[in-house]
């Protein structure tokens, strides 16, 4: 694991087609002074929704997608913040029911413990969003203070929400 000083940034990355466009933002958290460790869910890494080379390089870190054994070294620093992106039905829905049976939902149901701010970028279509499970999984996560990007899904929006995400700073 490479220590750092720079806050670091959690991009938790779901299958959804809006996933190609994580490069960016992590090049604008890298931006912003963040450093960035990428989590895929298993069918966004496995599916290849997203250019894994490109992320590796933009972080110098590799993308995670399996949980490591007690011997091997972490591969990031504990999260200053995460963020969620693009934030899909299935996700939404396992993580406000504590269903951590990836390490990328592992990851978001810690944060709520670990009291580390959390950014979700939901890519979900209409008919999902009415879906009476994804409102209450949203009001769920809400009331536990994630923050939730307004509107519909845009990377623009995504960097904006960005800037304005709290730091909690960890102890290096």
């Amino acid at each position: 694991m490479t220590e750092t000083t720079a806050p670091f940034l959690y991009v938790v990355v779901c299958a959804a087609g809006a996933a190609d466009g994580v490069g960016g933002l992590i090049g604008a958290a890298q931006d912003l002074g963040w450093e960035v460790g990428v989590i895929a869910t298993p069918t966004a890494l496995g599916s290849e929704f997203f250019d894994v080379d490109d992320v590796v390089t933009r972080t110098g870190r590799p993308v995670r997608s399996e949980w490591r054994t007690p011997a091997d070294p972490r591969p990031f620093p504990p999260a200053d913040a995460m963020v969620v992106v693009p934030a899909t039905f299935n996700t939404v829905n396992k993580w406000a029911g504590g269903i951590a049976d990836t390490l990328a939902v592992a990851t978001l149901c810690e944060a709520y413990g670990a009291g580390v701010p959390v950014l979700a970028l939901p890519s979900v279509n209409g008919p999902l969003a009415k879906h009476p499970a994804y409102e209450a999984s949203v009001r769920r996560l809400r009331d536990m203070g994630v923050r939730f990007a307004e509107g519909d899904f845009g990377w623009d929006a995504a960097r904006a929400a960005l800037a304005r995400l709290p730091v909690r700073r960890v102890g290096r």
